[in-house]
């Protein structure tokens, strides 16, 4: 007969002990030992098998006699979540999307079974935390009336059979920690649960065919919760960003099997569901503030898609012996380096000042080539002279004030002239390669000095 013992399990990388230690050893994070019961045979009865499942017995073939479908990949309806995933769906892909709580997982992932449902596939709303009803009360806010089919359940192995007996094209499995196998002694949620029931559904997604996403909570540091080998058992990682208390969502791939995970998807939240934005440089610079000093002009490549972006500074006179920076969508440790090069190469005082920085619309710029338009943003701050409305900036700097190059200039070059800025500051050496649309003047410069002197 079987007996329950009690082991701690790490939270964070599902390492056991028989003992609570404050500092898990595996992993080396504090406090995340919680108590579980667990199933152990009894001594007297002998060695018992472990209960798994047989492989799949499949044989071993060479790369080229693998056969090549071409239509393997399904439109979720969603142009910008398509563009995301590399062109849509990968049949028996898994895909993990995160999020923080309201920011809009569930309703998107609604509408794309309703999309797919219209279209004529079978898609199934698998739903842990809901139960039917509320879920038509929801798909009637957002006028949804497909044929896609619900299910209210926690028990994964019933999930599993329902899955294999409608053969469903695409199924939302909302979310993966409220999902548990009746099997498992330890609590829905747990890192033994989550781990299990995930390689359940992996392991259908291949034997079926059926393409998967599962909805995952985040913690309160962002991160997927449950053990990190959750988000490398699956096929697409994708994380919702964004303010809920603003309209945009963010939808960004961290990892993805079939795609680039460079690509960025821009979504604003209704009371009708996700809407798509088409051309969200427009939608960015469409509340830009005329004529004040402090705004910039970048243009950002997220994949394949130029994005731009207002790019602002705020300096104001410090009453304190040590200045104020504060950051909102940019690096702070970057933008403390930028400062110093403005002080030290370009002779602009931020020593005495308080410097805000913001990027507007709730992006986040990673890349380099931000440097030099943040450069000029504080400095048109500090003379509180406005940059030119037909003017747009970018260029990576360096410690000694020199402006380097920057990938796919010329792209960034026409999405600018696309929205009608005329002259454009870019460094030299991409000025000398890239050639100009008509009516567009390009501007190189080698340092942020000269850069400076030419826009002011």
């Amino acid at each position: 007969m079987a007996k329950d013992k009690s082991m701690f399990e790490c939270t964070a990388c599902g390492y056991q002990t028989p003992r609570w230690v404050g500092r898990c050893p595996g992993c080396g994070a504090w406090n995340t030992l919680e108590e579980s019961l667990q199933a152990v045979p009894d001594s007297k009865a002998g060695k018992v098998a472990a209960n798994q499942r047989p492989g799949t017995g499949a044989k071993p073939l060479a790369l080229k006699d693998i056969p090549e479908d071409i239509t393997l990949r399904t439109g979720t309806g969603i142009s910008e979540l398509d563009r995301v995933l590399g062109g849509g769906i990968v049949e028996g892909g898994l895909i993990l999307i995160g999020g923080d709580p309201g920011i809009g997982k569930s309703t998107l992932l609604l509408q794309v079974c309703d999309h797919l449902a219209k279209s004529g596939k079978r898609a199934l709303y698998v739903s842990g935390e809901e139960s039917a009803r509320q879920i038509k009360l929801r798909a009637r806010r957002l006028g949804i009336e497909s044929d896609l089919y619900v299910l209210a359940e926690n028990a994964l192995d019933a999930i599993e059979s329902k899955i294999r007996e409608l053969q469903p094209d695409t199924a939302v499995i909302d979310s993966i920690q409220t999902m548990y196998r009746p099997e498992m002694t330890s609590a829905p949620g747990s890192v033994s649960q989550i781990r299990e029931c995930t390689s359940l559904i992996m392991r259908l997604c291949k034997e079926t065919g059926t393409s998967v996403f599962l909805v995952g909570h985040v913690t309160k540091d962002g991160a997927i919760a449950g053990p990190r080998m959750l988000e490398h058992m699956v096929d697409v990682v994708l994380y919702f960003e964004g303010d809920r208390q603003q309209d945009y969502r963010l939808l960004r791939a961290v990892k993805n099997r079939f795609g680039s995970v460079n690509e960025l998807g821009v979504f604003r939240m209704t009371g009708q569901g996700m809407q798509v934005v088409e051309n969200p440089s427009e939608e960015l610079l469409s509340h830009r503030a005329k004529g004040a000093s402090g705004s910039t002009v970048f243009c950002g490549v997220e994949g394949s898609r130029p994005l731009l972006c207002d790019v602002q500074a705020l300096t104001s006179p410090t009453f304190y012996g040590t200045p104020r920076r504060a950051v909102n969508g940019a690096d702070s440790g970057r933008v403390s380096m930028l400062l110093a090069v403005l002080e030290k190469r370009a002779n602009q005082r931020t020593y005495n000042q308080d410097v805000y920085i913001n990027v507007a619309g709730g992006l986040e710029l990673s890349e380099p080539a931000a440097d030099l338009a943040l450069c000029v943003a504080v400095a048109s701050s500090l003379k509180d002279k406005a940059v030119g409305p037909e003017i747009a900036v970018m260029g990576e700097v360096g410690l000694a004030g020199e402006v380097r190059t920057v990938p796919q200039c010329e792209r960034r070059i026409s999405e600018c002239a696309r929205l009608g800025f005329t002259t454009i500051v870019v460094p030299r050496a991409n000025a000398q390669r890239v050639s100009a649309p008509a009516g567009v003047r390009v501007i190189g410069v080698d340092t942020v000095a000269q850069a400076l002197s030419v826009i002011f």
